[in-house]
């Protein structure tokens, strides 16, 4: 449904990046109230309503939203580039876990790691089709495997979401290996 998909990506932009865009204001681990979101689609003049929202949180291939229980409140899961604390505790990762990215980015990565850049962390995958597809919509795409528990035992810190993504500081060069390149 292509009106999901323009709220879907909506709500990306207003709880993960620019809230005050919509005139909403984030509680400190990311909330926002629902019945505020339903009024700046209102004000956008793009149709959604109560039903349309819980359908696109529910419906969502990437899980990237949950209401809280109460249902009042709506947030996104991970992805932020504005100054909230999900609440995350942290987890002993798998022994790999994989990141998807552009060949172009290549070069860059192996050599530097991999940093959060606008965001707070950097989002990994548990399993290389995951991460495939992510890498897929930047470009070709490139999965990147990265040796979790020696960096855990180094002392980088894990968090994973409730959506499964895995969340890092940031990802020094010496725990990756490019696994494949798709063409």
């Amino acid at each position: 449904m292509k009106t999901d998909t323009k709220i879907s990506k909506r709500l990306s932009f207003w709880l993960r990046h620019k809230p005050e865009d919509a005139g909403l204001t984030l509680s400190h681990d990311g909330w926002a109230d629902v019945s505020a979101v339903l009024k700046a689609f209102s004000t956008l003049k793009l149709d959604c309503n109560r039903d349309q929202l819980e359908r696109v949180v529910e419906t969502n291939d990437k899980k990237r939203f949950e209401f809280s229980d109460d249902g009042k409140r709506i947030r996104a899961r991970q992805g932020h580039s504005v100054d909230i604390d999900l609440g995350l505790t942290a987890l002993t990762p798998p022994e790999i876990l994989f990141h998807g990215t552009a060949t172009r980015f290549l070069p860059l990565i192996l050599t530097e790691g991999l940093k959060p850049m606008a965001r707070h962390h950097v989002h990994l995958s548990p399993d290389r089709s995951t991460a495939l597809k992510v890498g897929s919509r930047h470009g070709k795409p490139a999965v990147l495997q990265v040796a979790a528990s020696a960096m855990q035992a180094d002392g980088h810190t894990f968090y994973r979401t409730e959506n499964g993504v895995w969340l890092t500081d940031s990802v020094p060069a010496t725990f990756l290996t490019q696994t494949e390149t798709v063409s």
